[in-house]
């Protein structure tokens, strides 16, 4: 009998459905080697995702959290059945190179990564694709850089856009811009290096966050696309991750 690995977050619902889980599999069996359940909300993927970077496993997210855009909804009469017709989506992390004083660290973002200021004082960055100029001098509370998996998450709540899953494209969107007022932000290929330069570390610091790792004072961030490095995420058949962002894309056009 084949057994998938069941990984869950330790809140009382996760293992709730973890124990139904487990009843299913001791009836059932599964042809496929490579799937592991992962029962939590989306933060709890993201944290299994960078645990097991390396692993040449195919993730099936069960929702126990709130919106699980990862996720599928748990059914426990068609589990089976959904993991057997589940559809595969394959996604890239980003790559995020922080230098603080002395210290270097690279730590991957699934979603997105995200520069926030420290203190009250607005931080000031500028902003490179490659060795071009996207602006030479933001002020705001902040930026975000976003994959398009990423997309409907934080990038959307700072008026980022939604990016289709296949469109090559990542995200630079402002945390409430002051100077320029309302700049809108910029898409950029997936095969750009993003360079965010602190222009005032000693007064005005500012920490980068990697989905939630967070790295304080940072003084150059550098973000790209990690190519390779593949997630491999399942998903039910009428509740791919295409259409969750088409649906978000719809609702976004309608409010």
């Amino acid at each position: 009998m084949i057994k998938p690995v069941i990984i869950s977050d330790i809140n009382s619902k996760s293992l709730k459905i973890k124990k139904q889980v487990l009843k299913i599999f001791k009836k059932e069996t599964l042809s496929r080697l490579d799937v592991v359940i992962v029962i939590g909300g989306d933060g709890f993927m993201l944290k299994v995702l960078k645990k097991y970077n390396k692993s040449k496993k195919s993730f099936y997210g069960i929702n126990s959290g709130n919106y699980g855009f990862l996720m599928n909804k748990f059914s426990r009469k068609s589990l089976i059945k959904n993991l057997i017709k589940a559809k595969t989506v394959n996604i890239s992390p980003l790559e995020m190179t922080v230098t603080t004083k002395g210290q270097i660290r690279k730590i991957i973002a699934v979603n997105e990564v995200s520069i926030l200021r420290q203190s009250r004082q607005a931080a000031n960055l500028s902003i490179k694709n490659n060795s071009k100029n996207v602006i030479k001098k933001l002020v705001s509370d902040g930026v975000l850089v976003s994959t398009p998996a990423g997309s409907t998450a934080y990038n959307l709540s700072v008026y980022g856009p939604i990016l289709n899953l296949n469109s090559k494209k990542i995200s630079i969107a402002p945390i409430s811009a002051f100077r320029p007022r309302r700049w809108p932000g910029r898409i950029v290929s997936d095969k750009s290096k993003v360079v965010i330069i602190n222009l005032n570390s000693k007064k005005r610091p500012v920490s980068a966050v990697a989905d939630n790792v967070e790295v304080r004072n940072a003084k150059k961030i550098i973000i790209k696309v990690q190519n390779k490095i593949k997630f491999s995420l399942l998903y039910d058949k009428n509740t791919s991750l295409q259409k969750k962002i088409k649906l978000e894309q719809l609702r976004k056009e309608t409010n």
